[in-house]
């Protein structure tokens, strides 16, 4: 797994915690360091430890703490890079899930060698439903907090729910209640420096 991952999970914990929440997962763990390093690599092992260890200690489903942190990437704003990388998906919400699955290329172009999960949308009976596959069980409780907050993001109500899970990865289903609820959250193409 790659350490800009395990970082973000670090951080999400310690950000939204505390500091003293992250030691003892950490310790929890059995990491023997408390600071990951963006650019190693680690064995998925270690991912699933620290998720383990924070479920636990905040008396929480996995599949939760991983929604929250998929949240935290896109409305944290130390971490503006992520949702410009997203963003760039399209004007609209609708257009952001049909770009979903160039994402894996875009991710390679800002870190080459990124590993980022495979994502492929199709239409459903009520909507859309999305695949994800990646080394990380629960990856797809990961999307569906990233998808929230991409949604609110776009200013548009979607309903979103993990189906389930199969041999061809993890299932999301994507409801469009509401395209444009509210005005969202202003994007430029250009970064303001």
């Amino acid at each position: 797994m790659h350490g800009l991952f395990n970082r973000a999970i670090q951080c999400f914990l310690r950000d939204t915690y505390g500091a003293d929440l992250w030691r003892q997962v950490a310790q929890d763990a059995g990491l023997g360091f408390e600071d990951f390093e963006a650019m190693l690599r680690y064995d998925p092992s270690v991912t699933d430890a620290v998720l383990r260890a924070a479920s636990v200690r905040l008396s929480r489903p996995r599949e939760a703490v991983l929604e929250d942190l998929g949240n935290h990437l896109i409305s944290n704003p130390l971490l503006e890079p992520v949702r410009r990388l997203l963003r760039f998906g399209g004007v609209t919400f609708r257009d952001f899930l049909n770009s979903l699955e160039d994402f894996p290329d875009r991710c390679r172009l800002a870190l080459p060698g990124a590993d980022v999960p495979l994502l492929t949308l199709r239409e459903g009976e009520d909507g859309y439903l999305l695949s994800c596959r990646w080394s990380l069980d629960g990856v797809g409780h990961l999307v569906v907090g990233l998808l929230r907050a991409m949604a609110d993001d776009y200013g548009t109500l979607a309903f979103l729910e993990h189906v389930g899970a199969d041999a061809e990865g993890e299932t999301i289903s994507v409801r469009l209640v509401e395209v444009q609820l509210f005005a969202g959250r202003p994007f430029d193409l250009a970064a303001r420096a």
